[in-house]
């Protein structure tokens, strides 16, 4: 059957988004600051939002995979419509996480700097606060070493929580650096998210041809003659 190949291919991607949402939660860069980030803080909420959306839309297309192809080998119309409400359910929720991620790209910006800009000037106004050592966590794992500030008092700060070999090369501005990798990952999202889309239409394009088959008959002389490859 033509549909059994495909079904495959959209496990893998159920599969695929759920080890990207993974990795993006229990990164290094994201989970850091999301442990720093107060409660008022809204990167909080989006990181663990991000978590669970993702995951919620992989277990929903493996199991419209998975139905899809028990709806093929058993011709049951009844597992074919289970199979596109998932397709439906999954792409109802694609369109708005695709709008969310346009429009509301800066507030996760924002919001990741506000972060960065809380530590730093806990550090800056008392330099034996706990507040030195994320901070000092923030510039390795960012490869990046202080702020442009208006206070213009950040080599002392810059000095206690930077690398010695970013002090000596004075650095790169992590407000500037956040905001790049953040960018850069927000591209790289971009590309399974569009894809995921144009999966999800196929998918019930395809399911809603399957269930008009069985219901129209349209293949009684192949009944009971289906091949898993």
């Amino acid at each position: 059957c033509q549909s059994l190949p495909d079904n495959l291919l959209f496990q893998l991607l159920g599969f695929s988004i759920a080890a990207l949402s993974t990795v993006t939660h229990y990164g290094l860069h994201f989970t850091l600051l999301s442990n720093i980030s107060l409660e008022s803080n809204a990167y909080r909420v989006i990181h663990h939002t991000a978590f669970y959306f993702g995951i919620c839309l992989s277990m929903t297309l493996i199991l419209a995979a998975l139905l899809s192809s028990a709806a093929t080998v058993r011709e049951s119309q009844c597992l074919t419509a289970m199979g596109f409400f998932c397709f439906a359910l999954a792409f109802c929720g694609l369109i708005p996480a695709a709008c969310w991620r346009y429009t509301h790209s800066t507030e996760v910006e924002e919001s990741m700097m506000d972060v960065y800009d809380f530590v730093y000037e806990e550090v800056r106004r008392n330099a034996s606060s706990f507040r030195r050592h994320e901070l000092t966590a923030i510039h390795e794992a960012f490869l990046c070493c202080g702020k442009h500030s208006p206070f213009g008092d950040t080599a002392n700060v810059e000095q206690k929580t930077c690398l010695s070999s970013q002090v000596r090369n004075a650095g790169q501005d992590c407000l500037q650096e956040i905001q790049n990798f953040l960018k850069k990952h927000m591209e790289f999202i971009s590309i399974p998210l569009g894809i995921t889309i144009g999966f999800t239409v196929y998918g019930m394009i395809l399911t809603s041809f399957l269930w008009f088959s069985i219901h129209f008959s349209s293949n009684l002389d192949r009944k009971g003659k289906y091949i898993l490859r």
